[in-house]
This record gives C-alpha cells, sequence and structure tokens, in this order.
C-alpha cells in the first residue's frame, strides 16, 4: 500500500516508468494534470495553476501571495488524492509536496542525453538541435521553480531514497527494481504511517481553506494536524481573523481540535 513518486527530467522515461510501475503493482497512476483538476475544483483557474507548476520564478515573483495560495491548493489536492496509498505520482516535486507523509518511496530517474533526445524527436517531431533547446529549457524551468519554492537544489541525491540511471538498464529493468522495493516491508502503509498521510492531507486541506476564504485568503501560516489536532502558526492581520481562522480550520473534513495559540497579531508601526 505505498506511494511512489517518481522525479524526472523532460523526457527521462519517468513516465514510462511510472506506468509500468503501477500495472506492475496494481497501483494507480496520476499526473500533474490529475492534481490540477482536482485543485481547480475548488474555483482555481486550471491555466494559473499549471502556469504556477510550469513556468520558471518570473511567474510567481509578480504576485507573490499566489505562490502560497497555489502551493497550498496542489499540495491539498495531492495529498487528498494520495493519502490511502497504492499509488505512483510522476509530476512535479511530489516528494517534496508529500514530506512528512510516510511512507513515501521518492524515485528519481535520469537517463543520457542520447536517450532523452530521441524521445523527444520521436514524441514531438523535432530536429536534434530543436529537441536539445526544448529538453534544457525545461530542465532549467524546473530547476528554477524547485530553487524558488523549496530552496532545494532539483537534483540533490539526498532528496530521493533511490536514483535510476537508464544508461545502462532498461526502463523494463528499472522498474523491476522499484518492484521490488515497493515490496519491502519498509515502505508498506501501516496503520501508523495511515495516520500520519491522514493528518498531512488534513493539514493540508486546513491551510487551502483559509487561502480560498476571503477574510483569511491574504494569511500565510504554517499548519500541522496530529490525529486530526490542529495547530496553526502564524501572524494574523487583526483581531477579526481569530475567530474566522478558528470557524474555517474547525469546520474542515478531519479536524477534531484547532490550537491557535502560537497565531500573532502583525506590529503596526
Amino acid at each position: 500500500m505505498s506511494i511512489v513518486t517518481i522525479s524526472r527530467g523532460t523526457f527521462s522515461g519517468g513516465k514510462m516508468l511510472a506506468e509500468c510501475l503501477a500495472e506492475r503493482l496494481g497501483f494507480r497512476c496520476i499526473d500533474r494534470d490529475v492534481i490540477v483538476e482536482r485543485a481547480a475544483a475548488s474555483g482555481v483557474s486550471q491555466e494559473e495553476l499549471r502556469d504556477a507548476l510550469q513556468k520558471p520564478p518570473s511567474f510567481l515573483e509578480r504576485f507573490q501571495h499566489k505562490k502560497y495560495m497555489y502551493l497550498a491548493l496542489i499540495q491539498a489536492a495531492l495529498a487528498e488524492e494520495v493519502r490511502t496509498g497504492r499509488v505512483v505520482y510522476h509530476g512535479n516535486a511530489g516528494h517534496l509536496l508529500l514530506a512528512g507523509g510516510n511512507p513515501v518511496l521518492r524515485v528519481r530517474i535520469i537517463a543520457p542525453l542520447e536517450f532523452r533526445l530521441k524521445m523527444a524527436q520521436d514524441r514531438l517531431k523535432f530536429s536534434r538541435n530543436e529537441a536539445l533547446a526544448y529538453i534544457e529549457k525545461m530542465d532549467e524551468h524546473r530547476r528554477k521553480w524547485t530553487h524558488y519554492l523549496y530552496g532545494v537544489d532539483w537534483g540533490d541525491p539526498t532528496l530521493y531514497d533511490l536514483v535510476l540511471n537508464l544508461e545502462h538498464i532498461s526502463v523494463e529493468e528499472a522498474c523491476n527494481v522499484l518492484v521490488a522495493t515497493v515490496r519491502e516491508r519498509c515502505f508498506t502503509l501501516t496503520p501508523q504511517c495511515q495516520v500520519r498521510m491522514n493528518d498531512l492531507a488534513i493539514a493540508s486541506r486546513v491551510r487551502a481553506n483559509l487561502a480560498l476564504n476571503p477574510p483569511t485568503s491574504g494569511l500565510e501560516v504554517e499548519v500541522t494536524a496530529t490525529e486530526g489536532r490542529v495547530r496553526i502558526r502564524g501572524r494574523l492581520a487583526g483581531l477579526e481573523q481569530l475567530e474566522e481562522v478558528r470557524r474555517v480550520a474547525t469546520n474542515s473534513r478531519g479536524v477534531v481540535e484547532v490550537n491557535l495559540q502560537e497565531l500573532s497579531l502583525t506590529a503596526h508601526s
């Protein structure tokens, strides 16, 4: 009952690997589009959400608070989509968005440039030079996006449990490695791990609900949950927001208790 996230560069074989793994294990295979569609159900534009996931920092730098809102919605959608396990997600920063929701097997797939160029040329009917320019552009977008939002290097191997290189092994062989790993006990969704994943989904849901609620939409808060008991940290613009935060959090699905003791008022000069 594991959750697998697959990070990959453009045309590195990540989609093929995710589909192979999901089929072999009987898991669902989901991508960015599934998450965007779920997040947009709250009334946010799918186009803007896709832009937030695909475009480099300059897009979000123009709308600083939208960065927070979009991440809150995307994380809530992803956490809800995967919380019961048996799923393979291949898309932007799944391993970062699901941090704290164990057990998540975090996989990075890399491939030689020639492999990637051939895939780009076959799929997009590009010339070699066009394919190279496209791959370099998309990889740079992903690097900038991850560093801007999380302050980490997208290619840092310490962010992953496994890094698989397709230089000397096939997608099928890489799939065999992952099937064997997922079936190990260390990546089984135990009852204790299910509680942690549920708590991640609850905390993400509360943060998204606060971002969508007009009286609290300007807040940027940290939300954590422990067995449904929610703790919210951050700063309020005024006391009138306190009860609104309490109302939104209390009415969020799965919340059994709300602690607002670590909310404080913004000092005004």
